[in-house]
């Protein structure tokens, strides 16, 4: 661009760079007129997880994943669960190629892998090299986003992404976005929602019920009556309780009551299957058939004790084929475990 400048187009953010600064995401820089991803395979945390901590309920339910993250984030939300590297300034890591890391996804026994932790979209050329890599040996790629990458990006990738997570934050209400997280405008990520379903991409949307200042009903129905409009009234909805953290440590965690009544807000929108996260033991973490109302998947946190669907993925009671991607990995569970 005139002057010196470089446009980034990989998130909503569109960043204009000087000559020798970063974009907002602190990984991304401008030098001699050239863009520079310096976080590039500097892994900070690398995890196999079970996929229902993503969460992916309806996404190769039993599955595991190895977890990986560079530091960097186009975000800056003040509950982050992941302040540690998400808002580091500095960038810091091991060094781990796309080879050697689809390497170590096979040697730990999974499935796939998850672009995950910090936002995937600031480190988009390691995801894509490693998510060509895992299809051609057989894995599956997904992300847990907040949604804030460009359409652009999504066409891109999308031959290699198999699943995302959708992130939201307090309903997504626009005015809590700003305050909370330095975000300007929702709207890129509404935008890359239907390029996902367009490209028919699994998604599952998540939304962090924050007590007092982010949990409108209101915003949790016209949230869910969103998803049902453009996305279909299949799709994964799981409504988050909060725990304090970061610079929030004065908001107390989100009250079951409140949850329940969003639960409830989501099923009056029409969507089929509505989750609780975050609350080990509670019958909203289990899969209900939309037809017959019958349990079908129940679960304990991430861990899946009762599975009652056939293997062409139909409830056994009355047959009702329920929306599930991919297949059931009986006996995947394992506690999460941390190789960086």
């Amino acid at each position: 661009m005139p002057k010196g400048y470089v446009k980034c187009n990989l998130c909503g953010r569109r960043c204009r760079i000087p000559e020798g600064e970063k974009g907002f995401c602190r990984v991304r820089k401008n030098e001699g007129g050239r863009l520079f991803s310096l976080s590039y395979a500097k892994v900070c945390s690398l995890c196999v997880d079970p996929i229902g901590k993503k969460p992916l309920a309806h996404f190769h339910p039993g599955a595991l994943v190895m977890s990986v993250a560079t530091v960097g984030c186009n975000f800056r939300c003040k509950f982050c669960d992941n302040w540690m590297i998400s808002q580091e300034e500095e960038v810091k890591g091991s060094d781990l190629s796309p080879e050697r890391l689809v390497d170590l996804t096979l040697r730990h026994g999974c499935q796939g892998i998850s672009y995950t932790y910090t936002e995937p979209t600031v480190f988009f050329e390691y995801a894509f090299d490693a998510a060509k890599i895992a299809h051609e040996r057989g894995l599956f790629n997904t992300f847990v986003t907040n949604g804030y990458l460009t359409p652009e990006a999504i066409d891109l990738i999308h031959p290699y992404l198999d699943a995302a997570t959708v992130d939201f934050k307090g309903g997504g209400d626009p005015v809590f976005y700003r305050k909370y997280s330095s975000v300007p405008s929702v709207e890129p990520i509404y935008e890359a929602l239907k390029s996902l379903k367009k490209y028919g991409i699994h998604v599952e949307v998540t939304n962090l019920v924050i007590p007092k200042i982010g949990d409108s009903m209101e915003r949790i129905r016209e949230l869910a009556s969103w998803i049902r409009r453009n996305l279909g009234e299949d799709t994964p909805f799981h409504l988050l309780r909060f725990r304090p953290n970061y610079m929030l440590t004065d908001v107390p965690s989100t009250p079951l009551k409140t949850l329940e009544e969003a639960y409830e807000v989501a099923k009056e929108e029409g969507l089929n299957y509505v989750y609780l996260g975050n609350v080990p033991g509670h019958k909203y973490e289990n899969t209900y058939c939309p037809n017959c109302g019958e349990l079908i998947v129940k679960r304990f946190g991430f861990d899946i004790i009762k599975w009652n669907i056939s293997e062409d993925m139909r409830c056994r009671k009355c047959g009702h084929k329920i929306a599930i991607r991919g297949r059931f990995h009986k006996g995947g569970f394992a506690y999460p475990y941390a190789l960086i």
